[in-house]
Order: structure tokens, then sequence, then C-alpha cells
């Protein structure tokens, strides 16, 4: 048994679950768009829906959509922040369906482009990221990640792995348009990647996202 398992994780609040996972979740969304959203909206289900106020899972959304880290004493301060950098956001109460009662659905929008990513806390501030852009997948955030919206065709994929040239640990792959030859395509990585832009520069990749594995 390791030392996390023994005194818990390093955080601010009062519940690894409701205020720890969500805060890692939504940090997860920062990473993979690259900053603080235009607007956000939370989706929050079963008991994650019962507990936003009284557990501060609305505060420990909104600080990890910030990019706050877990231990950030400002974490407190997340709704005051929010409002300094005229980030919209709103949080809806909505049955999720046959998912984790600890999960929330995020939506956001930055630079006009839009994102839908779900989550769920799992225990102990552990997450898995259970939903992509219409890609069902189980991320951990133990591994660094690529999400890549690439050519539908019979050699890109092959393409771009020839170009990560780092041993991959999972990959999940969804077609989203036939008629424009659009896939996604997840990775999660064994090792450190330092071609990113490389990879962008792949005739096959429209769009590429790196989420580096959060310590």
């Amino acid at each position: 048994m390791n030392l996390l398992k023994v005194v818990g994780p390093v955080m601010v609040g009062p519940s690894s679950s409701h205020t720890l996972g969500a805060l890692r979740i939504a940090r997860f969304v920062y990473k993979l768009i690259g900053g603080i959203p235009n607007e956000v909206t939370f989706i929050l289900h079963e008991s994650f829906s019962k507990t936003h106020r009284g557990h501060g899972t609305d505060r420990a959304l909104l600080a990890g959509i910030l990019g706050l880290k877990q231990d950030d004493p400002n974490i407190k301060n997340a709704y005051d922040i929010a409002k300094s950098k005229e980030l919209k956001y709103s949080f809806i109460v909505e049955d999720l369906g046959d998912v984790h009662p600890n999960t929330v659905r995020i939506k956001v929008f930055k630079d006009g482009i839009p994102h839908e990513i779900e989550g769920s806390s799992i225990g102990g501030g552990d997450i898995k990221i259970t939903f992509i852009d219409s890609v069902s997948c189980e991320l951990s955030w133990d591994y660094d990640t690529l999400v890549i919206v690439n050519k539908d065709a019979p050699s890109a994929l092959k393409s771009i792995l020839d170009v990560i040239k780092v041993n991959v640990a999972n990959l999940y792959l969804r077609r989203i348009n036939l008629l424009q030859e659009k896939a996604i395509t997840i990775i999660e990585l064994d090792e450190p990647i330092e071609n990113i832009e490389e990879i962008k520069k792949s005739p096959y990749v429209y769009e590429c996202y790196f989420i580096r594995r959060d310590t």
C-alpha cells in the first residue's frame, strides 16, 4: 500500500471524491483545450448534483477549468477568479444515464471551438475520463495523452503512429464524419513525447491536442 492510500492526497477541500476528483476532471479539460475557455457548462449527475454546493464540487470544477492545481489555496476564490477572467459558466443538473454517481459532463467553447468531455470521480482523487468529443474511452490520466482529429483513411493511423515514435499504452478511435472523412483518435503514451509539432504537421492531422500527465 502506497503513502497516498494511507494519508490521502494533498488537496484543498473536504472530500477527495466530490472536490479533488471534480477539480481534476475539469483541469483535464483545461489542459486539453490549452487554457481557460470562453464558456463552460457543467452537467452534474446523481451524487455530484446533490453535493455541488455542500461539498464544494461547484467551486472545485470552476477551479479546475481555471487551471488551478489541487493544493492551490485560491480554490476557495474560484468564483471571484472566474468573474475576473470573464468566464461564462453554468451548472445544470441532469440524469446522464448508467454512469458513476460522481459524474460530470463538461461542455466548453474556446475560440469558437466546442468540446464535450465526460468524467467520473471514482474515489481517493482518482478519475476516469469516459467520453471525449463522441469517443468513449477510459482514461485515468496516469499517462500523457494525445487527442487527434485526423483524416479517416486507410493509411492515416499508421502514418500518425509512425510519427509518434513512443510506445502506445492505450488507443481509442472513432469515425465522426463519414462525408468529411474525419475520425478522432485518443492515444495514451508510456513515455513523454517531444515532437508534438511534427505530429501537427502530418497531412492526416486536422487538430492535435496534448494533455500532459498531471503530477
